[in-house]
């Protein structure tokens, strides 16, 4: 495989990027016992980063029916205990566990059009929009590269959509085509990056963009976002 050229451009200092913070709560038992378990075996940055990636994508279910917008509901150990997340929470899970390894590791957030949705979920957010979804950017060989997690593969899988692959050298930022090469996800806002969770920014562009009363009462809290791929 040839990596793309290393950039001759000053780095920001990874500090703000290697230690926990109040949401990637890297330090955390769970979080360092996860990170060591999945990277067991690989020797160096990026095959560490790779293998964190594909334990946060397939072993935390994606999620959008089960959201809690709160410190103790979206801190990476919390995540991680539950076993599901969306798209946002299985960033800062991912960026935990890089940190927990000593990879440099921050927060991406952009709006998707075409994210992977059931109908059910699009008639409750009347929105094709899905604003603040997030990713990762681990720096790897000093180039930030960006990682998303979100969907696991048996998701994909019902979406008739190739998993989200990794290499730690190119971005694996989204699926751009389905498997029948039509159109599918694409980015229309960038929203930039961060060292912690933007709590509240991601809380203000919820309620600005989406019915969030009508989705609390009209979705049932034991539903099922997998079962819902595919259907009419």
């Amino acid at each position: 495989m040839t990596r793309p050229p290393v950039p001759h451009l000053p780095l920001a200092d990874p500090g703000p990027y290697l230690g926990p913070t109040s949401f990637i709560d890297s330090d955390h038992p769970r979080v360092v016992d996860f990170a060591r378990a999945a990277a067991e075996g690989a020797v160096g940055d990026i095959p560490r980063a790779i293998r964190l990636f594909e334990a946060v994508r397939d072993r935390i279910r994606y999620d959008p029916y089960r959201v809690e917008l709160t410190l103790e509901g979206m801190r990476a150990s919390a995540t991680l205990e539950r076993g599901h997340g969306f798209c946002v929470s299985k960033a800062v899970l991912l960026a935990a566990a890089g940190r927990a390894l000593g990879i440099p590791s921050r927060l991406g957030f952009g709006d998707v059009r075409n994210h992977l949705t059931s109908e059910r979920l699009r008639r409750a957010m009347r929105s094709d929009l899905f604003v603040f979804h997030g990713y990762t950017e681990f720096l790897l060989e000093r180039r930030w590269v960006k990682a998303t997690p979100a969907f696991n593969r048996s998701l994909c899988e019902r979406f008739n959509v190739a998993p989200l692959e990794f290499d730690g050298c190119s971005d694996a930022l989204f699926q751009e085509f389905d498997r029948g090469g039509r159109r599918y996800m694409e980015y229309v806002t960038d929203r930039g990056r961060y060292a912690d969770l933007p709590l509240e920014e991601i809380a203000a562009a919820f309620r600005e963009h989406y019915p969030l009363q009508l989705i609390r009462e009209s979705l049932d809290r034991t539903a099922d976002f997998e079962s819902e791929a595919g259907s009419p």
